[in-house]
């Protein structure tokens, strides 16, 4: 049996930067504050857990003084800087440069909306974490697409201006504004801002070369990762015989049998770690 790792796969640069960042800290100091999971991988997070790294949700976020917190790549609203500057917080900021450029456009768009009569439409999943930084940039005031289902929620006689979360597919933000070039008023303009990261989009053609390559595909990604589901999509389509998994115990190995090539790739939030320790992992279960 062949097993192959997909090179391209594993963290982009932005988790690359977080992880850095964490590490760095928990160096010197050996305890640091993370608000949120800094990568959606459990593996990962325990791994930097055992080294000090507690992750605390919104509402213990809150209850914290005098401590240093690290904001993850997904970035922040402006709110959280505020409260972190008010409970004087140590502010290890985190958030990817990608991300942070999209949330300087969208809040000089919003500065601008009222005097413009315009919308500010965000294509991403609603509660998403970066979504929720980004919304917060407009004092909670834009509108949150997650497909053509939800493109009712938009006043068409209005003024629109479209961002995308950065993690979201080309394919599924072109449909998006095909769309609502179809319903917007013609005395109204329509701006789209294709913001999707290049480094995670472009990795697309890549992983889908791949997969075509191997009769079965271990896609390892968290549950919670929005680009493990782009890409789970995407690899659907090329290649049917594949299947996620977010451990290393629950791989089924009867899914093994019978089958001479296998093919592992990873979301932008997989170590590649996890993806060697997979292929180990089938090598000593596996009698070749």
């Amino acid at each position: 049996m062949k097993i192959e790792i997909d090179q391209n796969s594993g963290f982009c640069f932005g988790v690359v930067t977080a992880i850095n960042k964490a590490e760095a800290e928990l160096s010197i100091q050996g305890e640091l504050y993370c608000l949120g999971d800094i990568v959606h991988n459990s593996m990962e997070v325990d791994r930097l857990s055992k080294k000090g790294l507690v992750t605390i949700n919104r509402d213990q976020f809150l209850q914290l003084k005098n401590k240093k917190v690290l904001f993850r790549a997904h970035g922040e609203p402006p709110s959280t800087y505020e409260f972190a500057k008010k409970n004087d917080l140590d502010v290890i900021d985190a958030t990817c440069p990608v991300v942070l450029n999209l949330q300087k456009n969208i809040k000089n768009a919003y500065q601008l909306s009222d005097k413009e009569n315009t919308q500010i439409v965000i294509y991403g999943k609603l509660g998403h974490a970066e979504v929720n930084g980004l919304v917060g940039q407009t004092n909670g005031t834009a509108i949150v697409v997650e497909g053509v289902d939800d493109l009712s929620k938009i006043d068409y006689a209005k003024n629109i201006k479209l961002f995308s979360q950065t993690t979201k597919s080309i394919e599924g933000f072109n449909q998006i504004v095909e769309e609502i070039k179809t319903r917007i008023s013609p005395d109204c303009s329509f701006e789209f801002n294709d913001t999707i990261c290049r480094q995670v989009a472009n990795r697309i053609p890549k992983i889908i070369n791949f997969v075509a390559q191997h009769e079965l595909i271990l896609l390892v990604s968290g549950k919670k990762s929005a680009n493990g589901k782009v890409l789970l999509d995407e690899c659907k389509k090329i290649n049917p015989n594949i299947v996620m998994i977010s451990d290393l115990d629950e791989l089924d190995y009867t899914i093994l049998g019978n089958v001479s090539s296998v093919g592992i790739c990873g979301a932008t939030s997989t170590p590649k770690w996890l993806m060697e320790a997979l292929k180990r992992k089938i090598e000593q279960n596996i009698n070749f």
